[in-house]
């Protein structure tokens, strides 16, 4: 196996949503751009499904909306948690200032491969799959390209820009020696799938028990769902038994109780390692991280993928022009960390609020919990319900896609 070497204006580490948006935008724009992605295709469970209003208001702007809607998704407009006995309405996406006023719960895989195909159109978007990053290529101070194993040899490219895309465990950030803030979580997430029954209903909802938090979502034929436990706690949780597990979720909720043997062993339960975390630089010359890779979100609110989505479209707003003519400097990456810094901030602040306020004391309960004063206020006050539902749906700062598309080089 030898080695194959080229060169392009981008290449971006990674192939989620924030690589394969970023990829699909730079073609659009005219760049000649390579999105590298380490595994055979883009089959993952139980990653980030949600695309929200945000994210399908980009999709408008592409003009791609009507087929997007066309993959299998299901639509909820509403969320709801049960607390101890009663029900809280927690978001109302109906009054959302965007064209889908609410949240698309569509497989990850659906998502990329439906982008990819699209960004396929552009004769300068390439991707490389089984291509996996283990070298930054350097002169002197700035990053100039890459290297990536295949499975037919070294990958070698040389770029006017590297970025760094490649999720909350990024090979890209550490080569690049760019310095972490951990900023702590109290929790991690196992992730599990139940079947569903005609007479479960179709709304998605969270259950919250003393020390039990369980989240529902509706995948059409089947249930996602999310046990909550407290950080590094599975070990005990396996020591426990697997029995005594079901029994948790049957506790939870009584309808689960006929389907939760369809958990054969832990093999049919995912431990999310839950981070939160954010670089304090997002760049050095000749290389950009966004997405994941720039700060791990919280899952509360599901809101990682649409993050990573807006990083994407500002960084393409941004670096689109100066990519064309050559002028990628430090400043300019500095633009895009400043666009998308106060809206990370903001929303990775809320996450550790809740994470510290309500998941921590939900953990720790011991006796069954009371509806909370702003559970009742938004039951009472229904207009109330469309402040999560912006700060879910739309979150801080919205980017909007700008300029024209390039066809032809």
């Amino acid at each position: 196996m030898g080695t194959e070497s080229l060169t392009t204006q981008c290449a971006i580490a990674g192939g989620g949503p924030a690589g394969v948006m970023l990829g699909f935008l730079l073609a659009r724009a005219g760049v000649e751009v390579v999105v590298l992605e380490k595994h055979a295709d883009f089959f993952r469970d139980f990653r980030g499904d949600t695309i929200h209003p945000s994210t399908l208001e980009v999709m408008y702007e592409l003009g791609l909306l009507d087929e997007f809607l066309k993959q299998p998704h299901q639509k909820v407009s509403e969320l709801s948690a049960h607390i101890g006995e009663e029900q809280v309405m927690i978001a109302d996406f109906s009054h959302l200032p965007t064209h889908c006023k609410f949240i698309a719960f569509m497989p990850q895989w659906d998502f990329l491969n439906f982008l990819a195909a699209a960004a396929k159109a552009y004769p300068t978007f390439h991707l490389r799959m089984q291509a996996e990053v283990d070298e930054l290529i350097t002169d002197v101070d700035r990053v100039i390209g890459l290297k990536a194993a295949t499975p037919q040899g070294e990958l070698d490219i040389r770029a006017d820009l590297v970025v760094g895309a490649d999720g909350r465990h990024s090979v890209v950030r550490k080569l690049a020696g760019l310095e972490v803030e951990d900023l702590g979580a109290p929790m991690d997430v196992l992730w599990l799938r139940l079947s569903k029954q005609p007479g479960d209903g179709s709304d998605s909802f969270g259950h919250i028990e003393a020390g039990r938090f369980f989240i529902m979502l509706n995948r059409g034929d089947y249930w996602q769902c999310a046990f909550v436990i407290p950080k590094g706690g599975f070990n005990e949780l396996r020591r426990r038994g697997l029995e005594a597990f079901r029994l948790d979720i049957a506790t939870l909720n009584p309808k689960l109780s006929d389907r939760v043997r369809e958990l054969a062993s832990w093999d049919d339960v995912k431990l999310l390692t839950v981070r939160v975390d954010r670089l304090k630089r997002w760049y050095r010359p000749g290389l950009l991280c966004i997405g994941d890779a720039a700060h791990a979100m919280s899952p509360i609110g599901g809101v990682g993928i649409n993050l990573a989505i807006q990083d994407a479209v500002a960084a393409a707003n941004i670096l689109a022009g100066p990519l064309r003519e050559e002028k990628v400097t430090e400043d300019v990456l500095r633009l895009v960390q400043k666009r998308r810094q106060w809206p990370t901030e903001m929303t990775q602040a809320i996450q550790i609020f809740m994470q510290n306020r309500v998941i921590s004391n939900v953990l720790a309960m011991t006796a069954r919990p009371k509806l909370p004063l702003v559970a009742k206020l938004l039951n009472r006050f229904p207009r109330l319900r469309r402040i999560p539902a912006r700060l879910i749906g739309m979150g801080l700062r919205p980017e909007h896609i700008r300029g024209s598309e390039v066809r032809n080089q």
